[in-house]
């Protein structure tokens, strides 16, 4: 019992000793933040609805919702097109690829998930990730921006959203967007 209580005693001093030997090495440096950049950025998202080439499609729906002309629960993949201006022969810089899900019961409401990625200009390869509730029906809305990938790592904002278009077949919103990254 005895020799028991003494090998005890050695074996915690041994492994306390190993602990303190293994600490890992780290070597302290100042901070040297990198300078904050503030990006406007100004363009128009252009989403079709029906015809040959849909740029958001309904793929899924509650189904206590399916005979209801209110599609509430309905969850929709979107690849729409980011152009210049609101003309259909606006230089495309990139797409708004991601999911919306409409909330509301009288489909005014909805939140989206997307990926905002250039593919032409000063910001090509870069991308803005917005998540953030969106009121459809307003015409002025304000969303967040939460991340963004390239030119745009560990960006944060919000994007001023106005309906410049509206119909049955076609959508098309005007973009300002302030983005603060680094």
């Amino acid at each position: 019992m005895k020799g028991t209580l003494v090998l005890t005693w050695i074996l915690i001093i041994y492994l306390s000793q190993i602990a303190v030997q293994s600490q890992y090495y780290s070597e302290i440096l100042p901070y040297d933040p990198e300078p904050v950049k503030v990006t406007n950025l100004h363009f128009y998202l252009h989403e079709t609805l029906n015809g040959q080439n849909p740029t958001a499609v309904n793929i899924a729906q509650a189904n206590i919702t399916n005979n209801s002309s209110v599609p509430f629960a309905t969850l929709a993949a979107v690849d729409d097109i980011l152009k210049i201006g609101p003309e259909d022969n606006s230089e495309v810089i990139g797409n708004a690829q991601g999911l919306g899900l409409l909330l509301a019961g009288n489909t005014t409401t909805g939140v989206m998930y997307s990926d905002f990625g250039f593919t032409a200009g000063k910001f090509n390869g870069s991308s803005i990730s917005i998540f953030s509730r969106n009121t459809i029906i307003e015409p002025g809305r304000e969303v967040a921006v939460v991340g963004g990938r390239g030119k745009f790592r560990m960006a944060k904002g919000f994007a001023l959203l106005t309906t410049y278009f509206l119909n049955a077949t076609a959508v098309i919103i005007e973009f300002n967007v302030t983005v603060i990254h680094y």
